[in-house]
């Protein structure tokens, strides 16, 4: 869902954009890959991305992985659901900007729960969009109301403006 809802803003920005999940398991909870590609120009490649310009750690646990940066571009950007500072993730040198945000905790204080579980994928939208600047928040906002319905709306704008409002970004070596 975040990946769609950050392709559908840029959209909404003129840019072209897609985005498609990979799933192994189809289970809640189970890990899944998203891919999403924004561009000012046509997108003509549809298959997974390799070597990411961007990489988004929605669930904290594969912060101890280093298998997830595998492929990742020089000077790219990794954005995680932590509320640790981005000074104090371990991540390969050639990460151009580390991004952080208490996404898990703002789901939970804001009571987005899916089946008891936290949903922190809106804050993490609006992480993204303030840590790489692929969006703005007000096209986060209209991709959410386009995408969302019901009761659930309000407060995941409120989570997307929260992720926004409270990321913390950094830049190794500047």
């Amino acid at each position: 869902m975040a990946s769609r809802l950050l392709a559908k803003a840029a959209f909404y920005e003129g840019k072209w954009s897609q985005a498609f999940p990979f799933f192994g398991a189809e289970r809640r909870g189970a890990p899944v890959m998203a891919f999403t590609r924004i561009s000012s120009r046509p997108i003509r490649l549809r298959s997974q991305i390799y070597h990411p310009d961007v990489l988004v750690l929605v669930d904290p646990m594969f912060l101890g992985s280093s298998d997830v940066f595998e492929g990742l571009k020089a000077g790219a950007t990794v954005v995680a659901n932590t509320p640790r500072d981005p000074e104090e993730l371990s991540v390969p040198e050639e990460v151009g900007r580390v991004a952080t945000v208490d996404a898990t905790g703002l789901a939970l204080r804001l009571g987005l729960k899916v089946a008891g579980l936290p949903v922190p994928n809106t804050a993490m939208v609006g992480a993204v969009a303030k840590a790489t600047g692929l969006a703005e928040i007000g096209s986060v906002e209209s991709a959410i109301r386009d995408t969302l319905s019901g009761r659930g709306v309000e407060v995941n704008l409120s989570a997307a403006r929260e992720g926004f409002d409270t990321v913390k970004v950094w830049e190794p070596g500047t």
